[in-house]
């Protein structure tokens, strides 16, 4: 069995090298390296017994029949698109993982009271067109169609790029889960935090998934001539977006639970010369709780408008993506919980801090998820690691979930 985890690493090592960038991992949503992924996963899929097909998103799909009789479905999955200068094991573990134990059951010859559905989402990170869960919202009938029209910075549309990549923009209702009955939807992925590792436990139970609420604002002044420009006569967009910036840190530090980001800042024109007349920056806000999280939000644009009106500039706000926070299924996750102290581990419980395509899943099933420690903590970065040993207890965790699911459908 402990060759099955040897495999994963050594899988998850070659999909690190399918990237758009030259010595970094970068895997957008429908591009080169995203078929290369597909190419070798549907093998695996393959291998592990599963009917495979791409559905008209760029999902891979590989179906593991159950009894004759079955008629449900269990869905297992994450994605593999990834972030820019990405690490290996986030998002493509978890698809991994699930290949291998339903390989263990088709190497054991076992058919379930329910099939088993394996999905490699096309795209959760939105690293392309700025679009989070395009693959999980198609499957589960949410996409939105107006995100067609989107472009990427080779000014591509998303109908495009979903038609190059070998899907029809037109039939993505098409990929709508059918009438085939659901028990749920499990996914595996690395925690992203520190929580396991300091705790010693290779393996958790995640209880929710925070939501988060994403703006992007332009702060507008007006450009001059860094010398002649007197610093009383300035209204210097860079300036009020700091201040901004500052005070998204203050307020997320002062409040329990509540993290707060600016992760993007574009300063226009940007001369070293020029005082800058534009900014246009990225807010991200997160807090279980959606009621503190949208009014904690409320006052951060808020601050914006008034740092903007004080300083004599203007300031636009824009939806860029939201989702409230899910709680995770209590049925699934008792069943986990028991399967990863059946084998001998302590089953923790812990929150999601990042979101995960299980938040999109949650509105046609109920969801569980388990975590896999992470090295540090540390995820959308090379630098991510996990072990061999705790991959095999996400394996043996994951087969030991659907053997107990199998006994009580």
């Amino acid at each position: 069995m402990g060759r099955d985890a040897a495999t994963i690493m050594q899988r998850c090592e070659l999909l690190g090298t399918f990237s758009e960038e030259q010595g970094r991992l970068t895997r957008p949503f429908a591009s080169d390296a995203m078929r290369r992924a597909h190419e070798h996963a549907t093998v695996w899929m393959r291998e592990a017994g599963m009917a495979v097909r791409s559905d008209n998103v760029g999902n891979l799909r590989g179906r593991y029949e159950g009894v004759a009789s079955a008629d449900a479905t269990l869905i297992l999955g994450s994605h593999l698109d990834s972030v820019r200068d990405a690490g290996k094991y986030d998002g493509p573990l978890g698809v991994l993982v699930a290949i291998a134990a339903v390989h263990r059951l088709h190497a054991a010859g076992l058919r379930l009271p329910f099939g088993v559905e394996v999905v490699a989402f096309a795209d959760e990170e939105g690293l392309r067109y700025g679009t989070s869960y395009l693959g999980s919202r198609a499957l589960a009938g949410a996409f939105d169609l107006a995100d067609l029209h989107l472009v990427d910075a080779q000014r591509i549309t998303m109908a495009q790029a979903i038609r190059a990549f070998g899907g029809e923009p037109d039939r993505l209702a098409d990929d709508r889960w059918g009438s085939r009955r659901l028990l749920g939807y499990c996914e595996v992925h690395i925690e992203q935090g520190p929580v396991l590792e300091a705790r010693g436990v290779p393996v958790g139970v995640v209880s929710a998934i925070t939501g988060f609420a994403r703006r992007s604002l332009t702060f507008t002044g007006r450009a001059a001539h860094a010398g002649t420009m007197p610093m009383d006569g300035r209204l210097d967009a860079l300036a009020a977006a700091s201040e901004f910036v500052l005070a998204v840190e203050a307020g997320a530090r002062a409040m329990t639970g509540l993290v707060a980001t600016v992760g993007q800042l574009a300063v226009s024109p940007g001369a070293v010369n020029v005082v800058p007349g534009e900014v246009v920056l990225s807010l991200d806000v997160r807090h279980p709780d959606d009621l503190v999280r949208a009014e904690h939000l409320q006052r951060l644009l808020q601050r914006a408008e008034d740092i903007a009106k004080r300083r004599g500039l203007s300031v636009e706000l824009l939806l860029i993506d939201q989702e409230d926070s899910i709680v995770c299924s209590p049925r699934l996750t008792s069943v986990l919980a028991r399967a990863v102290r059946e084998l001998g581990h302590p089953a923790m419980q812990l929150a999601s801090g990042a979101g995960h395509d299980a938040v999109v899943m949650a509105r046609i099933t109920e969801v569980a998820m388990l975590f896999v420690r992470c090295k540090g903590g540390i995820s959308h970065s090379p630098a991510e690691s996990v072990t061999e040993d705790d991959v095999a207890v996400a394996i043996d965790v994951l087969s030991k979930f659907l053997g107990l699911l199998a006994e009580n459908a």
